[in-house]
């Protein structure tokens, strides 16, 4: 007997129809599978709860868009109920189990949604993504999910968790066909109130070539198969990866905690709280435990844990100026269903630690299949990104999975700067009002050493090709810059900086900003802090 994947599988007609009226597309004939919290028309919008048995009027505007790029519907998909749960089992309509072992979860909510894409029952699925609803399934099955932006993708047509922080998902087996669903669902919704318009370019900061990983430093908390497949996960990506930097994730996880501790229970209250009453055999009980006392929090509550968030947002910010994308495991285990029934908050809980920050923080990320564990479980990890790196980040998770990258050409001259146009630093706005666009984050070869020019006034470093610096080089960032921009960033430098030639520890050689030694006098030698950032932040002495 197969899985309860499915909560509505439309008939052979209904699909047959859809096939037949399809515009075809970059999307031509993918069997697509729906989570039953978006609506597709004339199909009942259930969220894993049979009283809502009325059938949708029109369709998400999500599925639209890719019905519009030739996707077919085939069915609406179980998942926990009204999204609330990272295990797949708050469902009465039987609980799904992971790909590759009956006696482990599929993880959730978007539960069915990964079983069918796994299963080979559909070639793309959506989900939805509050606490990591997109990411776990995608995980526990051997999946790409794919959770991008906040806004991005439109909400309207689908059934809400917490509005502020619902993200529209997508399953697919490779980064590829993820990439092509994003390029169809991306778009501005006049009609959702959270909607956002995708940047014409990359934020500043975001590079557009990701090639630094930042990884936590220490230990973390992971059961001992998910140990073993992380430290293989770290080697794989140190393949990936130009460098992989040590992060301290301390307040990454401090923001995680806030989603069930804090008031937000309360905004899931106030999307569907009206259906938790009164109580019956269509309600899950866990659910509705978890969210009837977001009716009594208090205003004052809100605004405590909104100041407490933003706090851990301004403690995280820095960590984006020398990293482009952060490696983390999805989950510190994958439970059994004997496990989740023992404990079922407590293990649902421990499940969102290392993502429930992404959207709190406002990042977007996707779950990548990382191996298998020692017991044949699949392991999967995620790379996170700020907002609107979407891009990018799809980029680099094509490298991590092997795939082939698109062909992009740079426009104009390639510019290292190693001091104070540094992503943060205080001349960064004049290049960026030059045209510049972050490029990638590299390091010098070996041979160069880094100096501080200090005097009334002055306080820069100075970047000099000495023949005896440190192998492993200083820490710049390379941007593309227009031709016209060049020669306005040349006339800025104050000499004895000037502009020559700099080679980087992939081999390739740009224009940098460079001083010749016998002209630095005095100047302080700080090469040992690697970069000018390490060398002026406050904390050093």
């Amino acid at each position: 007997m197969g899985q309860p994947l499915w909560i509505t599988r439309l008939p052979d007609a209904a699909v047959d129809a859809y096939r037949r009226d399809s515009p075809g597309g970059p999307l031509a004939g993918a069997r697509l599978a729906i989570k039953d919290n978006l609506d597709l028309a004339g199909v009942p919008t259930t969220a894993a709860c049979p009283a809502l048995d009325r059938p949708a009027v029109s369709s998400a505007v999500a599925v639209t868009r890719l019905i519009d790029a030739g996707a077919i519907p085939v069915g609406k998909t179980n998942m926990d109920q009204f999204a609330t749960g990272l295990v797949g089992t708050r469902t009465p309509y039987g609980a799904c189990h992971s790909i590759a072992d009956p006696a482990h979860i599929s993880g959730g909510s978007s539960s069915g949604s990964a079983i069918a894409v796994a299963t080979g029952e559909a070639e793309l699925a959506l989900g939805t993504d509050t606490a990591g609803s997109g990411r776990v399934p995608a995980a526990f099955n051997g999946l790409v999910g794919l959770k991008p932006t906040r806004g991005l993708v439109s909400t309207s047509g689908l059934l809400p968790a917490c509005r502020s922080l619902d993200c529209v998902t997508t399953f697919t087996c490779t980064v590829a066909e993820a990439r092509t669903a994003l390029d169809a669902l991306a778009a501005y919704d006049v009609g959702d109130p959270w909607s956002r318009a995708r940047p014409p370019l990359p934020p500043p900061g975001v590079a557009a070539r990701m090639r630094v990983i930042g990884v936590p430093a220490g230990d973390l908390d992971l059961d001992p198969p998910h140990a073993a497949a992380w430290q293989r996960a770290l080697a794989h990506a140190r393949g990936v990866a130009a460098h992989l930097v040590p992060v301290d994730v301390s307040a990454f996880l401090a923001a995680a905690r806030l989603l069930y501790e804090g008031p937000w229970v309360a905004e899931r209250w106030a999307a569907f709280g009206d259906l938790l009453e009164p109580d019956g055999p269509q309600l899950d009980p866990i659910v509705r435990a978890i969210v009837l006392p977001g009716r009594d929090l208090r205003a004052a509550d809100a605004f405590a844990a909104a100041d407490r968030l933003a706090a851990l947002r301004r403690a995280t910010e820095h960590v984006w100026h020398d990293i482009d994308a952060l490696l983390l495991p999805v989950t510190p285990g994958h439970p059994t269903f004997d496990e989740v029934a023992a404990r079922p908050v407590a293990v649902n809980s421990r499940l969102g630690t290392y993502t429930n920050f992404v959207n709190l923080l406002d990042l977007c990320a996707v779950a990548l299949p990382a191996g298998e564990r020692t017991d044949g479980l699949p392991f999967g990890v995620q790379l996170v990104a700020p907002a609107f790196a979407d891009e990018p980040l799809l980029d680099l998770a094509e490298r991590w999975t092997g795939g082939r990258l698109p062909e992009r050409v740079p426009a104009g001259a390639r510019v290292a700067v190693v001091g104070a146009h540094l992503t943060g630093m205080p001349l960064h706005p004049q290049l960026l009002g030059l045209g510049a666009r972050l490029a990638h984050r590299a390091r010098t070869a070996g041979g160069y050493r880094l100096y501080h020019l200090s005097g009334p006034g002055v306080h820069r470093p100075a970047l000099v090709h000495t023949g005896d610096g440190p192998a492993g080089g200083i820490a710049v960032e390379v941007y593309d810059l227009p031709e016209q921009g060049l020669g306005a960033l040349l006339g800025s430098v104050p000499a004895p900086l000037g502009l020559g030639r700099v080679v980087l520890d992939d081999g390739s050689e740009v224009t940098g900003f460079i001083a010749e030694a016998p002209r630095l006098g005095d100047a302080a030698d700080i090469t040992h802090f690697g970069g000018w950032r390490a060398a002026s932040s406050p904390a050093v002495p």
